[in-house]
C-alpha cells in the first residue's frame, strides 16, 4: 500500500523534506505540500524525498490533497506516457470504483476518450457515469467479451487499464483491437495471469507495464512536474478526487478492513 503524507513544509518543529546532502530549492518554509511515501506516513511527522512532493495550491484543502498523488500520477503515467491514449479512442478501466480506477476515469474524461468503466458491482453504475464513464461493464457476471464487443461495435478496445488480473486479464487480452495497448496495473483478484503470447502476436496489441513508483524513482524531475500539473488541474476544477470517508488515525485498522472488504469508493483519509 502506498502511504500518503500531507503537511506544512518547514517550521521550528518540522522535519526537513529531502535528503540531508541535497539542498531543497523547490519549497520554502511555510509551503503546504503533499508527498508520497512507501511506508511510514501513518504518523504525525514523517520524512520523504522532496521530488516526491508537490505544493498544494490555494483552494485545495489538505483532506483532498492527501488523496491525490498516487492515484492520479498512476493514471497520468499509464494513459499519457505508457499507452499514449488519443482522443476518441476507447478505453476500459477495470476496478473502476477504487481510488486509482476513479482517478483514471476522471483523467480520461480530460483526454476526451470513450470511457468504459468495469466493476463487479453493477449497483455503482450511476456513480461511474457521473464520474465520466460512457458505459459500465459488469466484470463479475455475464459474458465480459460479449459486453465489450457490443459496446465497441465489434472493434474491441484501444486501451485497457487493468487492475484485476487472473481470468479477467485473459478475457480482456482477447478483446483488444489491432494496435491496442493493455496495461497491467495490479492484481486485486490475487492471481497473476499467464498470457499466451500468440494473442499479442496475432492481434497486434502491446502489453505495457505500468509502475508509477519506479517511474518516479527513475525520472524524478518528470514525476515532480507531473505532480504539480495534477495539483493545479484539481485547483482549477478539472479533476475531482472522490473521498469515501475521513476517519481518525487510531481507526487505521478499520480503514484497511474496509479496503479489504471492497467497501470503499475512492479513497479513505486518515485524520491526524
Amino acid at each position: 500500500m502506498r502511504a500518503i503524507l500531507c503537511t506544512k513544509f518547514g517550521g521550528a518543529d518540522a522535519l526537513p523534506i529531502g535528503e540531508a546532502q541535497e539542498p531543497v530549492t523547490s519549497f520554502a518554509p511555510g509551503d503546504h505540500v503533499v508527498g508520497q511515501m512507501w511506508y511510514g506516513s501513518y504518523a504525525e511527522r514523517a520524512v520523504t524525498k522532496h521530488w516526491k512532493c508537490a505544493k498544494v495550491p490555494d483552494g485545495v484543502d489538505f483532506t483532498v490533497a492527501s488523496t491525490v498523488l498516487h492515484n492520479y500520477m498512476t493514471a497520468y503515467h499509464a494513459l499519457v506516457h505508457r499507452c499514449a491514449l488519443q482522443p476518441k479512442e476507447t478505453l476500459l478501466v477495470t476496478g473502476a470504483t477504487c481510488g486509482v480506477g476513479l482517478a483514471t476515469v476522471d483523467k480520461e474524461a480530460m483526454l476526451r476518450a470513450h470511457i468504459l468503466a468495469g466493476t463487479g458491482d453493477i449497483s455503482k453504475e450511476a456513480l461511474l457515469k457521473e464520474a465520466g464513464a460512457e458505459a459500465v461493464v459488469n466484470t463479475r457476471d455475464g459474458d465480459l467479451r460479449a459486453q465489450i464487443k457490443t459496446l465497441t461495435g465489434g472493434q474491441g478496445l484501444d486501451v485497457c487499464f487493468e487492475l484485476i488480473g487472473g481470468d479477467t486479464f485473459l478475457q480482456l487480452a482477447r478483446s483488444m483491437r489491432w494496435g491496442g495497448r493493455i496495461a497491467p496495473i495490479g492484481f486485486v483478484s490475487g492471481e497473476i495471469p499467464h498470457l499466451p503470447m500468440n494473442l499479442p502476436l496475432l492481434k497486434g496489441f502491446s502489453v505495457v507495464g505500468v509502475f508509477e513508483g519506479t517511474w518516479a524513482e527513475k525520472c524524478p524531475k518528470e514525476a515532480s512536474e507531473t505532480a504539480d500539473k495534477i495539483m493545479h488541474w484539481i485547483a482549477d476544477g478539472h479533476l475531482h478526487p472522490r473521498i469515501d470517508r475521513v476517519i481518525p488515525l487510531d481507526q487505521a485498522a478499520d480503514a484497511l478492513r474496509a479496503l479489504s472488504d471492497r467497501a470503499v469508493i475512492g479513497r479513505i483519509v486518515l485524520e491526524i
